[in-house]
């Protein structure tokens, strides 16, 4: 048998992830075997455990792309050239729904997080790590109001704190309700201006 390069093995590695996201998506991860991704992969079932140890191993590359476009556009939310740390967040906002519209990579996989993955037996463990860039993404949210408050950016009265989680909770109702949606619905079309209202409320006179 014929050792692989590097380079070939990260291809197969590659084929691997694109075969299970795609797998994931038709039949829900619940009911997706190893076995089901080699075939669609066009690799034998020892290929994929020679890359990932079980069904988790593989659901968390499967996120490691679109995570890496995340964390690229919440770069806003740090930036220097945006004084006003308000303008960072509605920044980061904007990207982000926008990342959504035009990649199906990353909207595919959120749907299979959210909408196709039941966490519970082997994947109860796998919820605490797809919640932590929820929590980082809070992090950020509460460094960014509290810095907009001390450099009287933002509306005086406002609480950092309570702001951080409303801005959470705001993102992510309308995050899930925009994966629900079909694309060009009427939210989907109104969420630029639905996110530069919610920060407007925000901003001092």
């Amino acid at each position: 048998m014929v050792k692989k390069t590097k380079a070939q093995a990260e291809q197969t590695r590659q084929e691997i992830i694109t075969a299970a996201r795609l797998v994931f998506y038709e039949r829900g991860v619940s009911r997706t075997s190893l076995e089901k991704v080699a075939r669609a992969a066009g690799v034998t079932r020892g290929a994929v455990y020679w890359h990932f140890a079980n069904k988790a191993a593989l659901f968390f590359a499967m996120r490691e792309e679109p995570l890496k476009m995340l964390e690229k556009a919440s770069a806003h939310l740090a930036s220097p050239d945006l004084a006003d740390p308000l303008d960072a967040i509605e920044a980061f906002l904007l990207e982000f729904f926008t990342l959504l519209e035009t990649s199906p990579l990353l909207r595919r996989t959120f749907e299979i997080m959210l909408l196709r993955c039941e966490y519970v037996d082997e994947f109860a463990p796998v919820l605490v790590e797809v919640n932590k860039p929820f929590l980082g993404f809070l992090a950020k949210l509460r460094s960014a109001y509290a810095t907009a408050a001390e450099k009287e950016f933002m509306r005086p009265g406002l609480e950092p704190e309570a702001m951080a989680y409303d801005t959470l909770s705001f993102t992510t109702g309308l995050f899930n309700n925009w994966l629900a949606g079909v694309a060009g619905d009427e939210l989907r079309g109104r969420t630029p201006a639905m996110i530069r209202s919610h920060l407007a409320l925000r901003r001092g006179d």
